[in-house]
């Protein structure tokens, strides 16, 4: 009898810890679920941490992603873009929650993001381009930017001149922005390309700087060089302190984006005479708001997302 007793104790702790088990799971709460309430991980790839504008957009992801209580995963390729690929079959195996690929060109990454999708991990671009399979990218009007800087200078330009282009075509921005100024100086035949130049980055600052010391020694003549266009502000910025140092007078320097160091070399009257300023927090705002949509099953509201910009001279 006591034996029986002890059986069905026994019974009765097994059915009583079961049900525990089973209303901890409906929850969410245990293993064996696959649990809502797991932190997100949300891994950010690009090439170049070191750029002032893509650092300010990780900035924001990363503040973004902590109030939302998700894990930032920062994977820096140091300007290498042949490690991209690599370090995205890392985080495709590492099943990250999602992936935002930040001032990166999502062509250098088809498979990649072919595999991260069949994985059912959603790929964003925060100022990086689109392609099928990603699931949206927010950035800026690249082409509605390079004409609207593109204008300002011809006509600063007088409609003709030599033109020197400090560029860099793998960012797919810059990218868009130097194929409008191509179209664009089909229209203008007057204006003379003297060089297109690629600036390198990391280091575009300084690696400008020294590629515009070495045209101007190339073109010593007053008029030899009318305007340097830029395609992002820190190549501006090299060419502009270059320009300065060697005391040449009445070349016109724009770019791309609005730092804060662009803005006072326009303010203060130096050859950088206009840039546009975009609003890359607003991009950031745009994939944090997009990415919180697709946690919550609901689709993002476009697959590619613009945050407006404006033009910066120093009258304005």
């Amino acid at each position: 009898m006591k034996t029986i007793r002890l059986v069905l104790a026994a019974l009765v702790l097994v059915l009583v810890l079961g049900a525990c088990s089973k209303g901890e799971n409906a929850s969410g709460g245990t293993a064996g679920s696959k649990s809502e309430g797991k932190q997100k991980t949300i891994a950010i790839l690009t090439p170049y941490l070191s750029s002032v504008t893509t650092n300010e957009m990780v900035e924001k992801l990363k503040k973004g992603f902590e109030d939302k209580k998700w894990k930032a995963n920062v994977v820096d390729t140091k300007g290498d873009t042949n490690q991209l690929a690599s370090r995205m079959e890392d985080l495709v195996t590492q099943k990250v929650d999602a992936i935002v690929l930040v001032s990166t060109d999502p062509n250098q990454l088809k498979v990649q993001i072919k595999r991260a999708a069949d994985a059912k991990i959603p790929v964003f671009g925060c100022d990086a381009g689109y392609i099928e399979g990603m699931t949206m990218n927010a950035t800026s009007d690249n082409k509605a930017m390079s004409k609207a800087i593109t204008d300002y200078l011809i006509t600063a330009m007088g409609g003709k001149g030599n033109l020197v282009v400090l560029t860099h075509r793998p960012h797919p921005g810059v990218l868009a922005r130097t194929q409008q100024l191509d179209d664009m100086l089909k229209q203008n035949p007057n204006i003379k390309v003297v060089t297109e130049q690629q600036v390198q980055v990391p280091g575009p600052i300084e690696n400008a700087r020294k590629q515009m010391e070495s045209l101007l020694l190339a073109n010593k003549d007053e008029g030899s060089i009318t305007a340097v266009w830029a395609g992002w502000d820190e190549a501006a910025i090299g060419a502009t302190q270059a320009i300065e140092a060697a005391g040449r007078k009445n070349i016109i320097v724009t770019g791309i984006d609005g730092t804060s160091q662009a803005v006072d070399l326009i303010q203060k009257g130096s050859p950088f005479a206009a840039t546009i300023k975009q609003n890359f927090s607003g991009m950031a705002d745009i994939v944090i708001e997009q990415l919180d949509n697709v946690f919550q099953g609901k689709p993002v509201k476009d697959k590619e997302m613009y945050a407006p910009a404006s033009l910066i001279t120093k009258s304005k």
